[in-house]
């Protein structure tokens, strides 16, 4: 036993595991959460909805390596989190979402309580890769446990734990905790089956994803060993930044189609070859992959598609174990020449407009180096998910693939930028996406977080706007009126500037914002109505 009650052991219990910050809205169900919160060390971050609570969750995660946690009330907001938590789950970054709920002899009764749901375990338990409920105090810490074994796992998600309003001020009891299993290494018969493969290929590809985010070095030694172009998906943006072998474009375009229907090996790490990266244009048709070798930790994952070689095991163990299996010197086969061939044929390929755009992100990334680059839906994400070099291993990300949640970008970034204070944070987000959570940006201000907000202001959704005229849909619900963004910088209290799309132009206010001290909002307004400012 232990003079703890069960919230205060759940407060000890993240810390004990490495938490030092949460996100979360307190309530009048969680308040017993709360006990012991104040006095443990750990950070709280309030966001201004529980949706914002899950996005900067996932942001810190992405940002610190380290799993995000929310604390939740019962029924909104848990249903408020989940859309987050979907997002989580889709890019595979570590979350745990704690909430309340109602009393354990009401559940399911249908009494019409405070924030009742049907059944919300159930409910969390279709987003959640597990979803514990503690039914009494001894069940804190294997549940706890197997949370986080879960969410820090090999191929890592959200989690969700629930807690009862009748149970969280109880007197907490330690209970005997199962060990998480060993990590799964590299087969030593299938790595050399594959380095076979490999060393008899004149063509080698490789794809990398998100699971191949914590070995840049290991990736670059294995292409230049296998003289191999190197295509990243978006999640693997910035592993081979300026690389002569790098290919920093979408494998939905043509030309990096064909390269990759080209090879005659193509070598797929930690990629889950889903279609908003491998089929954006919605063709139903998966570029072809002669030869596949797959790396995933997740078997599900490498039975989804046919493949020659499967290796069951983390990206960079088995960059190693390659490694360590084929010869020190590279057989050339012309990989720097194929990856040349292949940027300059994407650059072309996705059009003036995106270029521009791309233009303006490598203007960013020239004044503000190493920086972690945060996006929503907007037309200047989605054209850096098309083609962009990123200069920062895991420093670009967005929500614009994978489940595609709006209104991610600004409480991500906040997120981030609590994860990492000492990185530059910059959050690209359209004026529609960020209607959806501009409150949020009064957490940075709390926080006082050097966040420069870029807003991309359309007027509308552009870029659904298009979409409709290209099938010949009457446009019609685009056009959203965007709040003066001006008006709400001096709401807030921070500093504002509007510019045009001009590269040079956005340099230079991105400077004169980095160098303040406090968020700001940076403008782009497209229109080309641009008002005197004061």
């Amino acid at each position: 036993m232990t003079n703890q009650t069960l919230g205060e052991a759940l407060v000890a219990g993240l810390k004990q595991r490495g938490v030092s910050c949460v996100f979360g809205i307190p309530g009048v169900h969680t308040v017993e959460l709360y006990r012991g919160l104040a006095a443990s060390g750990i950070r709280h971050v309030t966001p201004r909805h529980e949706q914002g609570a899950g996005f900067m969750a996932d942001g810190y995660a992405r940002a610190s390596g380290k799993p995000g946690v929310a604390f939740v009330i019962t029924g909104p907001g848990l249903t408020n989190t989940l859309t987050p938590m979907a997002q989580a789950r889709a890019d595979s970054v570590p979350m745990l979402v704690v909430s309340g709920v109602n009393e354990t002899d009401t559940l399911g009764q249908g009494y019409g309580h405070l924030h009742e749901l049907p059944d919300q375990h159930a409910l969390a338990k279709t987003v959640a890769l597990v979803s514990e409920h503690v039914s009494l105090p001894g069940d804190l810490d294997p549940a706890l446990e197997r949370a986080f074994a879960t969410c820090c796992s090999e191929r890592p998600g959200p989690t969700h734990i629930q807690i009862p309003l009748d149970v969280a001020g109880h007197a907490a009891e330690r209970a005997p905790v199962a060990k998480t299993p060993p990590s799964r290494t590299p087969d030593g018969d299938v790595i050399q089956q594959a380095a076979a493969q490999l060393l008899a290929a004149k063509r080698i590809v490789i794809l990398a994803g998100g699971g191949a985010k914590t070995g840049a070095e290991g990736l670059k030694a294995l292409a230049e060993r296998l003289d191999s172009p190197v295509v990243q998906t978006v999640n693997a943006r910035g592993l081979m930044h300026d690389h002569p072998l790098t290919v920093p474009a979408s494998p939905s375009l043509k030309s990096v189609r064909a390269l990759i229907e080209d090879a005659d090996c193509v070598l797929a790490l930690g990629t889950e070859l889903g279609p908003t990266d491998y089929d954006m244009y919605a063709t139903g048709k998966m570029p072809m992959m002669p030869g596949l070798i797959r790396v995933d930790v997740c078997p599900d994952q490498l039975a989804r598609h046919d493949t020659k070689i499967a290796i069951q095991a983390r990206t960079d163990q088995t960059i190693s174990a390659l490694l360590a299996t084929l010869p020190d010197r590279p057989d050339q086969r012309d990989g720097a020449g194929r990856a040349e061939k292949t940027r300059a044929a994407a650059y072309e390929e996705i059009g003036p407009d995106y270029r521009a755009q791309v233009e303006i992100l490598a203007a960013m990334r020239a004044t503000v180096p190493n920086a972690l680059i945060v996006g929503d839906s907007t037309q200047p994400i989605y054209a850096g998910n098309l083609y962009y070099d990123h200069d920062r291993p895991g420093g670009w990300f967005n929500a614009a693939t994978g489940y595609g949640a709006l209104g991610y970008g600004i409480p991500a970034a906040i997120g981030a930028g609590i994860a990492d204070p000492q990185a530059p944070v910059i959050c690209i987000a359209g004026d529609g996406g960020a209607q959806f959570s501009l409150p949020e940006i009064m957490a940075a201000v709390d926080h006082n977080l050097h966040i420069t907000f870029v807003l991309w202001n359309n007027h509308g959704y552009g870029e659904i706007a298009t979409s409709m005229q290209d099938v010949g849909v009457e446009v019609i619900g685009c056009d959203p009126t965007p709040p003066d963004f001006a008006a709400t910088a001096a709401s807030f209290g921070i500093p504002y500037e509007r510019v045009s799309q001009n590269p040079a132009e956005i340099a230079a206010a991105l400077a004169s914002a980095r160098a303040r001290n406090c968020p700001s909002i940076l403008e782009i307004d497209i229109t080309g109505d641009r008002p005197d400012q004061e």
